[in-house]
């Protein structure tokens, strides 16, 4: 199939240049890409000191005050757990809406919408929201069921299971890139098209598997396009972070406020920054699909016209 993919790059800029309300769906669809994982204290205990004496006793003493602070205020322990499932909440539903506000502002605007308006957009996108979610969330948990005994087994070896299931990894990498491309697809289907959840999953894959070439040269360009604009887009937090990082290495005090008011400060930019990629990235993905879908015109049959008797 002849898939104009300069002609997709460039309309997907165009889209969300011109209807910057898109930018604000990109920061909600942000919101479910970009988990934070928990970050590693570190502590490490267990250094051999036969005598007894703890190698850090100062930090040790934080701890057990920490511990002691928590057992007398479990109530406020128990607020903060709720604010944390809220938010995972609340970050959930945004980027479930900022995927569906895309493909459907991206779909309007290529449609020839002069305008699209965020309240349309938000409330037009809800009847969707339980079927793409529910999409991401039976992929996620046949994941889970998936990896679950690889970990398990990982856990009870050891550590010495996960190098023997290391090559197996590897393998799945490309796998489940491919899957991820299928699920986008096939969100897109159950927003464009009405679709159910099986349905849409369906038709995402039969659509990546009917277009296997354009698909995955797409996939290469928009991964190594966002990789390089992402790595730009995080070079003032880098820079900001670096002089901390290097302080905390050689065990001086580190430019600890500096740091925190420039993260602060870009923080709206980087943001923005983000939501802007990621209109760039769904809006290319919509049209794409859109392309690849769409009918080939059809000539006017020839009209026979009657000899006159």
């Amino acid at each position: 199939m002849n898939f104009n993919f300069g002609e997709v790059l460039s309309r997907a800029w165009q889209i969300i240049w011109k209807h910057k309300v898109l930018w604000i769906f990109g920061v909600f669809a942000g919101c479910a890409r970009g988990g934070g994982g928990g970050t590693g204290w570190g502590g490490g205990s267990g250094g051999g000191a036969g005598s007894g004496d703890q190698p850090f006793p100062q930090l040790e003493q934080f701890f057990q005050q920490i511990g002691q602070w928590i057992e007398a205020n479990p109530w406020i322990v128990a607020i903060f757990v709720l604010l944390v499932i809220l938010l995972v909440i609340l970050s959930i539903f945004l980027g479930t809406i900022g995927r569906i506000g895309l493909i459907r502002g991206t779909h309007q605007a290529d449609m020839g919408a002069e305008r699209t308006n965020f309240g349309e957009l938000f409330s037009e996108s809800m009847p969707y929201f339980w079927r793409v979610f529910g999409l991401a969330l039976l992929i996620g948990l046949i994941g889970l069921l998936a990896f679950a005994p690889l970990l398990l087994f990982g856990a009870l070896t050891a550590g010495v299971g996960f190098l023997c299931v290391l090559p197996l990894l590897c393998i799945l990498i490309p796998l489940l890139w491919a899957l991820s491309v299928v699920i986008e697809q096939a969100n897109i289907a159950i927003v464009l098209e009405d679709l159910g959840i099986s349905d849409g999953f369906r038709r995402g894959w039969e659509v990546v598997r009917a277009n296997v070439g354009p698909i995955i040269l797409l996939t290469l360009i928009l991964f190594i396009g966002s990789g390089i604009v992402g790595f730009i887009i995080a070079i003032p937090l880098i820079a900001a972070v670096l002089p901390l990082i290097f302080s905390a290495a050689r065990n001086t005090s580190g430019p600890v406020w500096i740091t925190v008011v420039c993260c602060a400060v870009y923080f709206p930019i980087l943001l923005v920054l983000s939501g802007i990629l990621n209109a760039y990235m769904q809006s290319v993905w919509t049209l794409t699909y859109m392309r690849l879908t769409a009918k080939p015109p059809q000539d006017n049959p020839p009209i026979i016209l009657e000899a006159n008797a």
